[in-house]
């Protein structure tokens, strides 16, 4: 029942099928070509009223000391991973997001690129951030063993966050969905009720994730300038 269960997360064995679920983590690129006509939509308009404020939000939290472009990187990467959250909730569509493989690939690249940038260049603030501002002395070492830990575990962290939350999504969708075979007619509606709302949770939750993985990425390299 369990290995029944965790195979919806399974690429598959077959070398097409498993290159096919793979490159479904770029569909949401076939969205794109939409947003280039001459008229705007109503899309387009959609889009660009989120990506306005995205780009004010993380401009706030990088402040006016980063590179120019920076926040269209974070943008980019919200995108992607607001596009295979949402995608994943549609039947016969891989959930790339669900795999460590993919959000650990997100998420190490950027905490390294950060982590050099700042011991290379800011190296003295960098010691300064492992001891708060007002510890005692004698809890100093503590405290850098406490910060070092906590900045080692960032990437994994929002890698297990994301994938964990795509997972248990569809392992109760799933589950729900099994019962229905031994259920009655009354109860089956309930059921799909229930999956309905369910479903909108999942939408929300696939929003909220990639907003949370964004922003937490962003203050990340905040803490480096």
């Amino acid at each position: 029942m369990m290995m029944n269960l965790f195979s919806i997360f399974d690429p598959s064995t077959n070398i097409l099928n498993l290159s096919l679920n793979w490159l479904s983590t770029f569909l949401g690129i076939l969205f794109l070509p939409m947003l280039f006509w001459f008229l705007p939509s109503r899309l387009s308009l959609f889009w660009n009223k989120i990506f306005i404020t995205l780009h004010k939000e993380f401009k706030m939290l990088i402040g006016t000391q980063s590179f120019n472009g920076t926040t269209f990187m974070f943008i980019s990467l919200f995108s992607l991973i607001l596009f295979n959250n949402f995608l994943g909730l549609f039947p016969y569509i891989f959930t790339s997001t669900s795999h460590m493989t993919i959000t650990l690939s997100l998420a190490l690249p950027l905490w390294l690129s950060f982590m050099l940038y700042g011991w290379i260049n800011n190296t003295k603030h960098m010691f300064a951030h492992l001891v708060p501002q007002g510890t005692p002395p004698v809890l100093m070492p503590f405290m850098v063993l406490i910060e070092t830990i906590s900045n080692v575990i960032r990437p994994g962290t929002l890698a297990v966050r994301l994938s964990a939350n795509m997972i248990a999504g569809h392992l109760l969708l799933t589950l729900l969905g099994n019962t229905g075979n031994s259920m009655s007619s009354m109860m089956i509606s309930v059921l799909i009720i229930a999956q309905l709302l369910l479903l909108t949770l999942e939408t929300a939750v696939a929003i909220i994730q990639s907003y949370v993985f964004t922003i937490l990425s962003t203050l990340y390299s905040s803490e480096i300038i």
